[in-house]
């Protein structure tokens, strides 16, 4: 394949988590190499059980945009995130580097339910679902080598990934601690915004969005047509106020690790607002005509809508 036509769907199957654990691997070694490797795949392990429902007291995940895969990309995405800052001479210990790998993988942990927990799905939690989230990261690594202070880091960290707060209002307790929660913050949004079929899974978020109440969306197409404003005014605000551009690191990441002087993330997230523009300036209202534009992952089967 010539590097011009790489794509960032072509470099690692974000649907095989093992696929991406093997992908990290390679990455931390890029950087240290006194990583813990046994206990990080151990987490990642049992996060997969919690996910597929194999996870005593809790159900299977139900979210179908906040999935396996989602979490899957994410952590790749800070991974990626990480090397590249590391490359323009951010120094992090292997201890720190696994503090912000768990952060991007617990991160979403608050939207599966326990098993006593049989009304609706994970969905209901959109609203706070970042505390639920803490509350099981806390539970689950004080049974492991971790101290209290890693647990507030890792709190500090999953808290970047909730958009209405301020990172100033984050009591970081160093400076690595800092970038790490900027890079899991953006990670959460380039991963998504950058997924191969973001625009499809919109309708999966609108369902969630739906479920949990959240105001501001009316209908799946009202979601995707204010998908650009939010990619304009709330995503990129983020990305380069809120968390300082740390975005910038994946182009170091991509021309180490892949020899390729480019920045796949950006290149996907401008193709898919591009074409999402293209769409609702030709649809309109019509279901039919988005449904006739977003075919990838099929869309129009999964949902079965007749509108």
């Amino acid at each position: 394949m010539k590097k011009e036509g790489v794509k960032l769907y072509d470099l690692v199957d974000l649907t095989n988590p093992q696929s991406v654990l093997d992908e990290i691997r390679y990455i931390v070694a890029l950087m240290v190499n006194n990583f813990d490797h046994a206990l990080f795949e151990q987490i990642c392990a049992d996060i997969k059980m919690l996910f597929e429902g194999d996870f005593p007291g809790y159900r299977a995940s139900n979210t179908k945009y906040h999935d396996l895969e989602h979490t899957s990309s994410v952590v790749l995405a800070a991974g990626r995130l990480i090397h590249g800052a590391f490359m323009e001479g951010h120094s992090f210990s292997a201890k720190t580097i696994l503090l912000g790998l768990i952060g991007a993988i617990f991160h979403d942990i608050g939207f599966i339910q326990t098993d006593s927990d049989v009304n609706g799905s994970g969905a209901k939690y959109t609203i706070g679902h970042e505390e639920r989230s803490i509350i099981f990261m806390k539970q689950y690594l004080s049974q492991k080598s971790f101290s209290k202070q890693d647990l507030e880091d890792c709190t500090h960290i999953i808290k970047c990934t909730i958009l209405s707060l301020e990172i100033k209002d984050i009591p970081f307790r160093s400076n690595d601690i800092v970038m790490l929660g900027k890079i899991v913050g953006s990670a959460d949004l380039l991963a998504q915004m950058a997924d191969r079929e973001y625009l499809e899974k919109l309708f999966m978020l609108f369902k969630e969005f739906e479920e949990a109440g959240m105001p501001g969306y009316g209908s799946e197409l009202e979601l995707l047509q204010k998908t650009q404003n939010f990619y304009k005014y709330v995503a990129l605000q983020r990305l380069s106020q809120g968390f300082d551009n740390v975005f910038a690191f994946m182009r170091f990441h991509f021309k180490n690790r892949w020899d390729l002087d480019r920045d796949l993330y950006q290149e996907s997230i401008i193709a898919n607002i591009d074409y999402l523009k293209t769409i609702v300036d030709s649809c309109d209202e019509s279901y039919s005509c988005y449904l006739k534009y977003l075919r990838r992952g099929g869309l129009a089967e999964k949902l079965n809508y007749n509108k």
